[in-house]
């Protein structure tokens, strides 16, 4: 299974994902393309430390495209030239454009750092990212006295922000005394671990979707949600 994976940032997961490849952890996966929104990405300079050669490590912003369409063809097209089968979100800030979603639909991911509940209130949707995710979840529990924990998901992508099907999830429990900072640092090698086990799935074909049997937002807690993610955002305006 030939990968491309979807960077913004420090690309801390895609490092994880490569070196695992590179130990054989992960059998029958090849990581073909980097693909990174910004020229700034810290996980640029991991790639190339890591052997990708520079060739297939490709900065691409929405910004420099006429029309969002015109941005999917290019990923698409970049995907196509190493034949990518493959495409895992690894940070990566950018609404993916309708048209990638439509070629790869069912052999494309996303890595949230919060817990999703298809069709219901969640952690998830535009805004909700990085930082912004731990802090509204460490209010949310606190607030509402029950469930202390968090989660680190793996999600379908659709064109619909954290709107496609959970494939995998493991939680993290929230400690007394966290903070958002703490919390992220605890999540975060749990959120390696989930993406290299959904790689693992993906090239076995052992793909199960998750569905929550009790919602994550209890009826009336809705309204709490929203405003643990107003403040979260607030706190966290670059995410």
């Amino acid at each position: 299974m030939r990968i491309a994976l979807f960077i913004s940032g420090g690309g801390t997961t895609m490092e994880a994902i490569i070196k695992a490849c590179h130990k054989g952890e992960i059998n029958n996966v090849i990581p073909a393309l980097i693909i990174a929104s910004s020229e700034d990405a810290g996980g640029i300079k991991k790639a190339l430390n890591l052997g990708i050669p520079k060739e297939d490590i490709v900065v691409m912003s929405p910004k420099s495209f006429k029309n969002r369409n015109e941005f999917g063809e290019a990923l698409i097209k970049e995907c196509k030239t190493r034949q990518v089968d493959f495409i895992g979100q690894y940070g990566w800030l950018v609404k993916t454009p309708d048209n990638v979603c439509k070629e790869y639909e069912g052999m494309i991911i996303n890595q949230h750092p919060g817990p999703l509940d298809n069709g219901r209130p969640d952690f998830g949707g535009k805004g909700m990212y990085g930082m912004r995710v731990h802090k509204a979840r460490l209010e949310f529990v606190r607030r509402v006295d029950h469930d202390f924990w968090t989660e680190a998901t793996a999600h379908r992508v659709t064109p619909v922000f954290d709107e496609g099907k959970i494939i995998k999830t493991k939680q993290v429990p929230i400690f007394k005394n966290d903070t958002a900072e703490s919390l992220q640092a605890r999540v975060l090698p749990i959120e390696h671990e989930v993406q290299i086990e959904v790689l693992k799935d993906f090239a076995n074909n052992k793909v199960v979707e998750f569905t929550r049997d009790e919602p994550l937002i209890l009826y009336g807690e809705e309204d709490i949600l929203e405003e643990c993610k107003r403040l979260a955002i607030e706190k966290y305006p670059n995410g």
